[in-house]
């Protein structure tokens, strides 16, 4: 299980106070409002820092810690703004950084419910008790989401996540087991 969720990433300047246009990654954005700070860190590494780093700035393995001083919405962005940057070449040096939180800041889950982080990498399996692969991502479509499945063979397979193509997620025994429904394979 991870230990820390991917909540958006900086896509661009947002005006001339520094404040930054982020790409919500949640399901829930309006959970920006609520947090106090954020760990931004580039997509290749918590290490490598795109010269971010400036004299007194907090950091540690989990990258580049930002307070968040104010947040409003704009189309389907987050605009932020972040203690201590206020200028617009200031921020620019965080643009396509990541901002992540610690799992202890993940959305409330109900019963049945996973996070999608969890869910990557595990095996899939069918009701026959075949290896199809692992699970590669979840993607959300207008009806239901997709799996993706890594096959072994280097293939991709996709399945809907419904009721009769997804019997079990347990993410805490390490699988998901599948009915390979006519016309999948």
């Amino acid at each position: 299980m991870t230990d820390k969720f991917r909540i958006g990433v900086i896509s661009s300047v947002h005006g001339i106070r520094g404040e930054a246009k982020v790409f919500v990654t949640s399901d829930e954005p309006e959970r920006f409002r609520r947090l106090k700070q954020v760990h931004a860190q580039s997509p290749e590494s918590a290490l490598h820092l795109k010269g971010a780093t400036r004299t007194g700035e907090k950091t540690d393995r989990d990258g580049v810690l930002l307070e968040l001083s104010s947040v409003h919405f704009f189309k389907r962005m987050a605009i932020c703004k972040f203690k201590g940057i206020d200028t617009p070449e200031e921020i620019r040096k965080y643009i396509g950084m990541e901002l992540w939180v610690p799992r202890e800041e993940g959305i409330r889950l109900r019963k049945g419910e996973f996070y999608v982080a969890d869910l990557i990498g595990l095996p899939v399996i069918t009701d026959a008790g075949e290896t199809l692969g692992t699970v590669k991502a979840i993607w959300p479509t207008g009806a239901n989401e997709v799996v993706t499945v890594q096959r072994k063979n280097g293939e991709e397979l996709l399945l809907p996540y419904i009721k009769d193509c997804i019997l079990e997620v347990n993410p805490e025994e390490g699988f998901l087991k599948v009915h390979l429904m006519e016309g999948l394979l």
